[in-house]
């Protein structure tokens, strides 16, 4: 393992930047912006060719990680911020970029984030999310709702009432509130208490931010009515965000493209769109975005190009690809190992994919058909198949394992240093397939 990788460690640049000063991340307010996460810390340069040639107003948050991904890689949130930084320099990236302490869930996690120096704090009270809020009667919902009353001191502010948005009607009766207090209830108070951190920090610090939120990660979308009472609710304690990450409609698994109805999706996001500039305004974010390339010109569309995407599994899968390419032995060893660990690591992230869906590395003898297995989408490989791709998902998950372990991690970040012009040339394809779409919607 290199030093610049160092398990948990501060960020030690590949190349001296002593004599170029960083240029520091910022706020980039209702830019369209697409979050390049990078789990192994040498993406950056293909991250940065991708954006230059794609052209355009999108800019890039080039550090970008959840406490989740640091928690698996052991990299801590300076390192990331390190490696992102100094590439940026070397490539003298002169542009604004950004810096995402994504997914955080407590206040320690705010505090080590704004240390390191990221602008950009999504807050994720998905803990205090109920899942299964949408699926209650009648009864079982108003049992919750009394256990969730405290929580929603905001009830009578929308009770009996409606709004008109684009020319939808979004009513505010007696069920869609009491399901809006049960399923987010104690989640949207969190999240301002965790907003109110942030802002306190800063202030102390005297550094910039802005702020998202993230209700994504639930098992059933965010209402229009829902949407509304949240943002409604900031605005109201005087909490100005950034962009808000609703659960969108339709299948957003890791590593596939989106599994639904596009033409729905589209006018969903442009409903959501419409409360996020008139409670704004504020960007509509897309997490998991990472290859739902079908869509991304409905989002544009949709929010009139006010939009986040957030991507992170890709990048690491496309690195897997300089493995397939130029060490096919060592890219045999991550898929059987992560084959091993994956009904293990899956257990936090969408996926559906099944082990044994796939062949085992041993039933595949030629490298490139083993390369388009598990990297290619199964519609170009094996027509019928549609949106499996079990191979993405299986190695998507397993990064955290792979990276720690004591022989896969250090010989992958090696490989990858030693060939870094295929590395950034594979990344700028891939990257320049999800932005040109963004932009031509």
């Amino acid at each position: 393992m290199t030093p610049g990788h160092a398990m948990g460690g501060t960020a030690a640049p590949v190349k001296s930047t002593a004599a170029k000063p960083r240029l520091a991340p910022s706020p980039l307010g209702l830019a369209p912006s697409v979050g390049f996460g990078d789990r192994l810390g040498l993406g950056t340069p293909g991250h940065v060719a991708a954006l230059r040639e794609a052209g355009g107003p999108i800019r890039g948050v080039f550090a970008q990680q959840s406490v989740r991904e640091m928690t698996r890689t052991g990299r801590g949130a300076e390192t990331v911020m390190g490696a992102a930084a100094d590439a940026l320099v070397e490539l003298d990236y002169r542009d604004p970029w950004s810096a995402d302490a994504d997914h955080l869930k407590t206040a320690d996690d705010i505090r080590r984030s704004m240390a390191a120096g990221f602008v950009l704090y999504t807050l994720d009270p998905s803990d205090d999310v109920d899942q299964r809020a949408d699926l209650y009667d009648a009864a079982i919902l108003d049992e919750k709702f009394q256990a969730a009353r405290q929580y929603a001191e905001w009830m009578d502010d929308y009770s009996g009432k409606s709004v008109d948005v684009v020319g939808t009607k979004i009513d505010f009766d007696d069920a869609t509130l009491k399901r809006a207090a049960v399923k987010y209830g104690k989640a949207l108070q969190r999240a301002i208490s965790m907003a109110q951190t942030v802002e306190e920090e800063a202030a102390r610090l005297g550094q910039p931010f802005e702020i998202e939120l993230s209700i994504d990660e639930t098992a059933q979308p965010t209402t229009p009515a829902e949407h509304y009472v949240i943002a409604d609710q900031f605005r109201k304690a005087d909490i100005q965000l950034a962009s808000l990450a609703p659960r969108f409609i339709g299948d957003f698994e890791k590593g596939v493209d989106y599994k639904g109805d596009v033409a729905a999706l589209e006018r969903s996001m442009a409903l959501h769109a419409a409360i996020a500039a008139r409670l704004g305004p504020y960007k509509i974010s897309l997490h998991s975005g990472s290859d739902k390339l079908s869509m991304y010109p409905a989002l544009a569309r949709a929010t009139g190009g006010r939009f986040h995407v957030k991507t992170a599994g890709t990048s690491y899968l496309e690195a897997l690809r300089v493995a397939a390419q130029q060490d096919a032995s060592l890219f045999r060893e991550i898929i059987d190992f992560s084959r091993g660990c994956f009904d293990r690591d899956k257990a936090s992230y969408h996926v559906s994919a099944v082990v044994n869906e796939i062949p085992s590395p041993d039933e595949v003898d030629d490298p490139v058909i083993l390369e388009r297995l598990y990297l290619d989408r199964w519609e170009d490989v094996a027509p019928g198949r549609g949106f499996t791709e079990p191979g993405r998902q299986i190695l998507h998950c397993t990064f955290g394992s792979v990276y720690t372990n004591p022989s896969l991690g250090p010989r992958l970040v090696q490989l990858l240093e030693a060939y870094p012009a295929e590395h950034c040339e594979i990344l700028r394809q891939h990257f320049v397939r999800h932005l040109e779409p963004l932009r031509a919607g």
